[in-house]
């Protein structure tokens, strides 16, 4: 008999699944990628008002970067108890958390107002938005990977990663129509709130969808084992998640961190420094750069669950791969195609840029979700993803607006994003094919030997 963790769930109960998590992630994504646009936009004129202009910006993106600095200590928190409490109460605290801080941003005061602590308190709402969004992702995808079918889990698990395009086109949709409809100064003086504000509307409809779906039936089939075996010896206490996902895949940690630094750096650099570079040294208005920005998301959103279900057909790995060097040869191309300052050249550079990382951001949530025993899975994809955004996505921003001030133009920051992808090239190479994989069956036996994974297709008695 198939194992009932295994088997396809009803497809209405997975569709509204997997709409509770995209809409989550969405809102989460909203959130925090408004902050970017914003930190590139306002925040250095805002909360940094005595700086140079582009010192104000390096600002702006340290608040920024400050972000993902939180998403670690969020993925050790809510990945263990998430592995120990269930996906769904944990996906509820971080949207609550995440669209509490957001609102709170849009009330904050200036420096004109209150000075130095405007930053400060910015900074620390800030690390409240990533500790949120570092418990948010694990466990979104879990959710859907856990509950599909597992000869298409790459496409269902890749539409919760559709988030991250749907919460960047909706922030940048609401910042480009009040740019559009604003002055500059009515903007900069009251503008800029209203996106942040909207979050609190955005977060009641999450909670709504999110608290109509049923806990993964995987990890009830593996809590009901754990429980069991802790009766039968009563005298062995069963491992924190996190020492487990050390003790038993340390080596997929590292692969998921590498998989990461393309992932993570080339999309940053794509979608928030674009805003600074474009405006500073292509000379094209913001509002230009927010508008090809919102359409290459709209193409980011589209392309994501058809690279998802190309994974199921030929390997999570070929998906990525292709992606990763896909992204490395596009660099020079793509900031050659911004510098000609044409509307058009701006769409294609940042659409074909979006596309390739759609390859190795679509099947990543299967990947990684794959790589996992289910009592260590929220724990292990978490902190693979997370800990790899520090030194990635954190300073992407960041250190291609210091290289551009240095050397002002664009070809060290076309090297950073290649360095990247080869470090992503690597790790994917070096990793196992998952696409086979039943998550209900990699799950240790003890805490000394894991069983190894059998395939998708296969069955338990």
């Amino acid at each position: 008999m198939a194992s009932t963790a295994t088997a396809p769930p009803p497809p209405g109960n997975l569709k509204r699944i997997v709409a509770a998590s995209l809409i989550g992630t969405t809102i989460e994504w909203y959130d925090f990628f408004l902050y970017g646009s914003a930190a590139a936009l306002v925040f250095n004129k805002l909360f940094f008002p005595d700086s140079d202009p582009l010192v104000g910006t390096l600002l702006s993106f340290l608040t920024y970067a400050v972000g993902f600095a939180a998403r670690p200590l969020g993925a050790l928190v809510f990945g263990h108890y998430g592995d120990r409490l269930g996906r769904k109460k944990l996906l509820v605290l971080s949207l609550l958390l995440m669209g509490a801080a957001t609102f709170a941003i849009g009330l904050l005061p200036t420096h004109a107002t209150i000075g130095t602590a405007a930053p400060v308190l910015l900074t620390v709402l800030r690390l409240v938005q990533g500790f949120a969004l570092g418990g948010e992702w694990g466990g979104a995808v879990l959710l859907v990977s856990e509950h599909g079918d597992a000869r298409r889990r790459g496409f269902w698990a890749s539409w919760p990663q559709t988030g991250a395009p749907a919460g960047q086109l909706l922030a940048t949709g609401v910042l480009s129509l009040l740019t559009a409809v604003l002055s500059d100064s009515a903007f900069v003086s009251w503008g800029w709130r209203i996106p942040f504000l909207l979050s609190g509307v955005l977060v009641i409809v999450g909670l709504w969808m999110r608290l109509s779906v049923d806990e993964s039936p995987v990890f009830k089939q593996a809590l009901a084992q754990a429980e069991a075996r802790k009766v039968a010896h009563a005298s062995t206490a069963e491992k924190l998640p996190l020492v487990s996902v050390l003790r038993h895949h340390w080596r997929d940690v590292l692969v998921a961190m590498g998989a990461r630094m393309a992932e993570n750096i080339s999309y940053y650099v794509i979608t928030a420094f674009i805003l600074v570079y474009a405006t500073t040294s292509a000379g094209v208005s913001k509002q230009t750069a927010l508008n090809a920005v919102l359409i290459a998301s709209a193409v980011h959103f589209a392309v994501i669950p058809a690279w998802g279900a190309l994974s199921d057909r030929i390997g999570r790995r070929p998906v990525y791969l292709l992606g990763a060097v896909g992204v490395g040869l596009w660099m020079f191309p793509f900031f050659s195609l911004i510098d000609t300052g044409g509307f058009g050249n701006l769409i294609l550079a940042v659409t074909v840029g979006l596309v390739l990382h759609g390859a190795m951001y679509a099947p990543q949530a299967a990947f990684f979700s794959e790589m996992f025993a289910t009592r260590m899975r929220y724990s292990g994809a978490s902190i693979g993803a997370q800990f790899a955004s520090v030194a990635a996505g954190a300073p992407a921003p960041l250190i291609a607006t210091a290289l551009l001030a240095d050397y002002g133009n664009s070809t060290p920051i076309a090297l950073y994003v290649i360095a990247a992808a080869v470090l992503t090239v690597i790790a994917v190479g070096l990793a196992k094919e998952t696409r086979h994989r039943d998550l209900a069956d990699i799950e240790p036996a003890d805490d000394a030997e894991p069983v190894t994974a059998r395939p998708a297709d296969a069955h338990t008695v």
